[in-house]
Formats: structure tokens, C-alpha cells, sequence
């Protein structure tokens, strides 16, 4: 589609040229036996609505919200910072005002630049006048000269194009310009022209180009603007022939939608059908809005360019943003043709909920049209089959700015079917300045509730249809059966849909899934004929598909259709299925996938009895021999008071003292240490700490001692 956030390849994509876009097919039962049925069904609804998404709608909220994205990031270049200043200026986006002040400077810097070329002076300027970023009139007086200076040197489209709209920029600010040699200029650029409406980018090319073809006419507008006398006349009705033609090459769609391709030279020059449509568009808008008269232009072109831009939908890059914005902002207000849009707030009508068809008639930005009459006068069938010719006038609701109709009366059933409308203007006037395109063509889904009926599932055993088993269904209902079959049976299921109008209905995907209780799943589609869906599952030949498998089987069926309100994935039951024995070459089972996610999933419960614990001795005799692990420490108290422990030797001088409280303090850290393990801390933490109190034992016990064994060499030798 040509909607969302991503562009078709046709579109943006740099090859010539783009073919039309369509709708991807819907799922084949070839690609059934591959996916499971929800999302077959999935599928199925977005393969169905796919067409629909591709709705011309007017600029949105949705387009602010993506051009702010697109535009998130500050850009250095000029050219980029003026798109984005532009873009949010039509969108009426507010910036952060820092940003716009960052490109103020950008653009005052370059235009005070003496080196700065005419594409950098265009796009400064071109800032300056939309952030209204305050300028010195000396400043614009150089820049204005040094323009004028490259339009009498210049044989390049590209500097005409830059300079003029560089200068024409700076009176819509307010500034004097006038452009003396207007009717020189004039021809200078219409010498670059060609027969076929196109134009060269300068007198050495020789490939003609449509993108220049709208610039050229660009920049002639901005010559007559400069002009100081009336450009000749004759060679404005020449333009205006030259217009005509290009708008000759013009593409097309085949909903209405037209479009610019670029000529393909090589892959530097191709601009693509957005950028050249853009081009031609602000050419021939600028060239309308300065001359005399009116431009020989259909207004269904001028309708279907406003199709084009909006049927982009949401632009994924800046570039197409910007183009996007800018061609709708001029094509909103133009002196050719207003366009105004034709479409649908929703493309799905229920027949249950009796919807209403609601039409809205706006300009591209979703502003009110004129005074106008939307006629029903066709509807036709998904195959263009004519369901009804009666035109029916819709009914406007002023309040809510759209046009509603009944659908009831129209007697239409459930299925896609295309509406053709027909728009027209109350007031003969304004058939001059809006464009709508005469008749416009919507396509819509009519969904509704299917009615199942005659449902039944049994066992037989033979084509004829002698039933051993059958069993009523109720598919709408959550109803199970239990069935058993051999190999020389045969499992029967058949039921009818119907539309609410009681038409025979038939949905595009029907489905019956057998599982085995080994994961083994097979999917087969149900066959519909005129009055009834059937199934007869002959086990005999599907032995080999089966792989001679034995056991319980689920049963489940798929119905599912866009139009269908209703669909369904209901479980049947299960059948007990008896398979003769596998031979030896038999095929095997697939492999069944394993989710690599499982390992992460909770596990399953581990159940533990742990033994019964021991008879713990009274707390008296636990309390004894606590006591008794005391003992060695007072046999180490008394024998320090044996052996006369003192404090004699103990350094007297301070920076010895010091490391011998410091060697004694450590002993008792490391005492403590063994009493926090003995209550408290394990065996690792004990140790990491105690390899830090080691290392600082060593440390101050070496000096303490060294200190100890100096002074008792001092008194051996006194």
C-alpha cells in the first residue's frame, strides 16, 4: 500500500519506473500446510483490510507527529535546516527555541560569508524569512548584489534557480530588489527549454530533465516577480504552452492517482517520483500565481498529483517530508484548481451495528469544501459484477462536516465491493477554482454475522456414506466429540454457511487440523461447493501422511473471512485413531521444533523429605563443655603469670611504641576475628580477612622486633 511508514519500492526506490502498487495476495492453502490456523487467519484479515490501508486521507495529526520525528536531530547543513524549519511552519509545529536560534546563526553566518555560494545564500535567506531571523540591511544589500552578480555570469539553471529565488526571498521580506535585466533573464532560462516540456540543466547538457522542467519554472516565476516592467508576453504564452506538454508526460495510476517520473540518465541524476513531482508542482503553483489568465491544465491532474502526495501516507525519511508538506501546502492554495478529496473515515461497515457510510469531502488539509451534493451511483462487486445503478443523494451533517447514507436499503450483503461516488459543486462559480475529479471510487468491506448450520462429523465405511457414528455440531458453540477410527474408515465433516441476507457464503479459508498427542500436526482445507462444506478424510491412503502414527488425535477447524464478524477456531473433540504398524522404510515423523525459550520456563516442582534430626544432648551438659573449651586460655593466663610476663622491654620512644601497639592491637584483631567465626562469619570471609591482618602483622612485627633486637645489641655491646 502506499500508506504507513514505509514507502513501496516503486516510489522511492531509484529505478525507473515505478510500476503501480498492489495488493499482496491473500494466503494460498499452499501456504496453510505451513502455518498453524490463528495465523492463517491473521493473515487472512490483513491481506483482506491491505487494500483498504492504502485510503487517500488529508494531513493529520499523524503527519506532525512524523515530521517531529523525522526532524528530531539539529542539522548542520543548510539545505536540510531549511526543510525543517518549512515543514514545520505549513504543519504549524512548534520548535525549540534554541534550534531556531541555532539556525539563525547558521543562516547569518553564511549569509555574511563572502564565500558563500548561491545554493547557501538561497537556503539562509530562505531561513532568515521563515524564522524571521533578524538580519542587518547591509548584510541583505551584499547578499542581494552578489546574486544579481551570478545571474549575468551564469549559464547553469541551477544558479538561475538559487539567485532568483534568493533574491525573490528577500523582498517577500520586505526588501528592495528589482531585477533590471528581468526580460534577458527571462530568456536565458527559456533557452535551456525543450519541445517536449522538459529543460537542461545548463547549454552542455543533452539530456532533457522533468525535475529541472520545475525549477526552471520556478525561477521564471521568480523573474516576473522581479521584474521592474511586464515581461513579454508572448514568451509567458509560450511558458504556458511548454506547461501544457509536460503535463502531457504525466503517469497515472488507475484509482485517479498522477504522478512525475524523472527520465532515467544515470543513477546521479534520477530524483525519484516524489522529488520530481515536487519540483513540477511548486513550478507550475509559482508560475500560476504570477501571471495573467488561467493554465490550460485538467483539473483531474491537478487531483490526482493531490492523491499522489497524500496517498504516500506517512513519509519515512525528511526528504519526502518535506516534499510531501510543501506540494500539498501549495496545491491547498493555487490559482489552477483547488482539489478537494473524497474519503472514508472508516472502509468497514457492519451489517450487525447497521453502520452507517459516512463520506468526507475536504481540501487536502482537512479543511471544509464548498457547498456540495455526494451521489451514490454505483456499487459494485468484488468481481465488478453491477450489484445496483440507483444513485442515492447523501445526507450532510453540518455539524460533523460529513456525508452519511443508510446501507440498509441498499441491499447489499456481506463481501468487498467498490462505491462509486459522484461530487458536485451546488455553486456553478466554483467550478473554476475546486477540482473533484467527477466520479471517485472507494472500496469497502461489508462484514456481517454467518449463520452455520447442519454440522455433523461421523465415521464411515465406504464412499456411499453408511455411517457407523455421526454426531450433530454446534460450531458456534464450544461442543466436543469423541470418535474412534481404523485404517479402512473414514472421518466425514461437512456444514453450511450463510450470509444474514440467507446467500450461500464462502470464506476464503477453511480449515481442518488433526494433532497427534505426539505434537505431529496435519492441516487439511475444506472444499466448499454450491450449498455445503465437506470433508471426507479416507485414512487408508493418508496412512503414510499420518506416519502410521496411532493414538489420540485433536480435532480442530478454522473458519475465517474478512467480511465474516463471526470467525472461528473452535476445537471438535479428539478421534482414537488405530494405524497398522509402520514398515520398515516407512517415513518418518519430522523432527518436532524445540522452543529455546523452554529452559527458562518455571520447572517442575522438586519434592523432599529431609531426615529426621538427631536427639540433641540436655542444654546442662551443652553449657559444661562450652565451659570446658575455656580452659586452655586460662592455662594460657596462668602460665603468663608464671613465666612473669611484663612490660620492661616495651619501646619507650614514640615511633617504636607506636608499631608495638599497633603489633599487639593487630594479635587481638586477629583473636577477635576467630571469635566472630566461632558466632558469625564463615570460613571464606574469615579468611580474606585474616589474610589482610597477616600482611599488616608482618609489617609492624618486623619493625617492632628490629627495633627489640637493635636495642638489645646496643646494651650487649655496652
Amino acid at each position: 500500500s502506499r500508506s504507513g511508514h514505509s514507502h513501496p519500492p516503486s516510489l522511492l526506490n531509484p529505478s525507473p519506473p515505478p510500476s503501480p502498487l498492489r495488493p499482496a495476495p491473500p494466503a494460498t492453502p499452499a501456504m496453510a500446510w505451513r502455518l498453524p490456523p490463528l495465523a492463517v487467519l491473521l493473515l487472512l484479515v490483513a491481506a483482506a483490510v491491505s487494500p483498504l490501508s492504502s485510503a487517500v486521507r488529508p494531513v493529520s495529526d499523524a503527519h506532525r507527529s512524523v515530521a517531529a520525528e523525522l526532524f528530531a536531530a539539529s542539522p548542520d547543513d543548510l539545505e536540510t535546516t531549511y526543510e525543517a524549519v518549512r515543514t514545520f511552519k505549513i504543519l504549524g509545529v512548534q520548535r525549540d527555541k534554541g534550534l531556531d536560534g541555532k539556525a539563525c546563526k547558521l543562516a547569518a553566518h553564511t549569509l555574511s560569508s563572502s564565500s558563500s555560494p548561491a545554493k547557501d545564500l538561497f537556503h539562509a535567506v530562505k531561513i532568515a524569512g521563515v524564522l524571521g531571523c533578524g538580519v542587518d540591511a547591509g548584510v541583505y544589500d551584499d547578499v542581494a548584489s552578489r546574486l544579481k552578480a551570478v545571474i549575468k555570469d551564469t549559464n547553469s539553471l541551477l544558479e538561475f534557480y538559487y539567485s532568483v529565488g534568493g533574491l525573490l526571498s528577500l523582498k517577500e521580506q520586505g526588501h528592495s530588489v528589482v531585477l533590471s535585466d528581468a526580460d534577458s533573464t527571462f530568456h536565458a532560462i527559456k533557452a535551456l527549454s525543450q519541445s517536449d516540456g522538459r529543460w537542461r540543466y545548463d547549454t552542455n547538457s543533452a539530456e532533457s530533465s522533468t525535475f529541472a522542467a520545475g525549477i526552471a519554472l520556478e525561477a521564471l516565476a521568480g523573474v516576473v516577480s522581479l521584474s521592474d516592467a511586464e515581461v513579454d508576453p508572448s514568451m509567458i504564452g509560450v511558458v504556458k504552452n511548454d506547461i501544457v506538454k509536460l503535463f502531457g508526460t504525466i503517469k497515472s495510476y488507475d484509482d485517479g492517482t498522477f504522478y512525475f517520473d524523472e527520465k532515467y540518465v544515470d543513477g546521479s541524476e534520477y530524483k525519484g517520483p516524489i522529488t520530481t513531482s515536487a519540483s513540477v508542482v511548486r513550478g507550475v503553483t509559482s508560475f500560476a500565481n504570477v501571471v495573467s489568465g488561467k493554465l490550460n491544465i485538467p483539473g483531474e491532474k491537478i487531483l490526482g498529483l493531490a492523491k499522489f502526495f497524500l496517498g504516500i501516507g506517512l513519509p519515512g525519511s525528511a526528504k519526502d517530508c518535506f516534499n510531501q508538506i510543501e506540494s500539498l501546502s501549495l496545491l491547498e492554495n493555487n490559482r489552477i484548481f483547488v482539489p478537494l478529496i473524497l474519503s472514508l473515515p472508516s472502509k468497514v461497515l457492519s451489517l450487525t451495528s447497521k453502520d452507517q457510510l459516512k463520506v468526507e469531502v475536504t481540501t487536502v488539509f482537512g479543511s471544509a469544501a464548498p457547498p456540495l451534493r455526494v451521489n451514490l451511483v454505483q456499487v459494485l462487486g468484488s468481481d465488478s459484477k453491477v450489484i445496483t445503478t440507483d444513485s442515492k443523494e447523501l445526507q450532510f451533517d453540518l455539524d460533523n462536516n460529513v456525508h452519511y447514507l443508510d446501507i440498509t436499503p441498499l441491499k447489499i450483503d456481506v463481501g468487498k465491493y467498490s462505491l462509486v461516488f459522484e461530487i458536485t459543486l451546488q455553486d456553478s462559480e466554483h467550478e473554476t477554482v475546486y477540482t473533484t475529479g467527477g466520479r471517485n471510487t472507494e472500496a469497502v468491506v461489508v462484514t456481517g454475522l454467518i449463520k452455520v448450520d447442519k454440522a455433523e462429523i461421523g465415521i464411515s465405511e465406504n464412499d456411499a456414506g453408511s455411517a457407523e457414528s455421526v454426531e450433530k455440531l454446534d460450531l458456534l458453540k464450544d461442543t466436543k466429540v469423541s470418535l474412534s477410527a481404523n485404517h479402512l474408515q473414514k472421518l466425514r465433516l461437512s456444514f453450511q454457511l450463510s450470509t444474514p441476507l440467507g446467500r450461500t457464503f464462502k470464506p476464503h479459508q477453511v480449515f481442518l487440523k488433526l494433532k497427534h498427542e505426539s505434537k505431529v500436526e496435519h492441516l487439511f482445507v475444506v472444499p466448499g461447493s454450491a450449498r455445503q462444506f465437506k470433508i471426507v478424510l479416507d485414512f487408508l491412503g493418508l496412512v503414510e501422511k499420518f506416519y502410521y502414527l496411532s493414538g489420540t488425535y485433536d480435532l480442530e477447524l478454522s473458519v475465517g473471512d474478512a467480511s465474516m464478524e463471526n470467525s472461528f477456531l473452535r476445537a471438535l473433540g479428539q478421534l482414537d485413531l488405530d494405524l497398522p504398524e509402520a514398515p520398515e522404510k516407512a517415513p518418518r515423523p519430522p523432527a518436532q521444533a524445540v522452543d529455546p525459550l523452554a529452559k527458562f520456563r518455571p520447572q517442575k516442582e522438586i519434592e523432599h523429605i529431609f531426615r529426621v534430626p538427631e536427639k540433641r544432648p540436655p542444654q546442662e551438659v551443652s553449657l559444661a563443655f562450652t565451659g570446658l573449651t575455656l580452659l586452655p586460655f586460662i592455662g594460657f593466663l596462668i602460665g603468663l603469670m608464671r613465666l612473669g610476663v611484663n612490660l620492661k622491654n616495651f619501646p619507650s620512644l614514640p615511633g617504636p611504641a607506636a608499631f608495638a601497639s599497633l603489633f599487639h592491637a593487630g594479635i587481638g584483631a586477629v583473636l577477635l576475628l576467630y571469635v566472630l567465626f566461632w558466632v558469625k562469619l564463615d570460613l571464606f570471609t574469615t579468611l580474606k580477612y585474616l589474610s589482610f591482618l597477616v600482611v599488616f602483622l608482618v609489617f609492624v612485627g618486623h619493625r617492632t622486633l628490629s627495633h627489640l633486637s637493635n636495642t638489645a645489641a646496643k646494651q650487649k655491646t655496652a
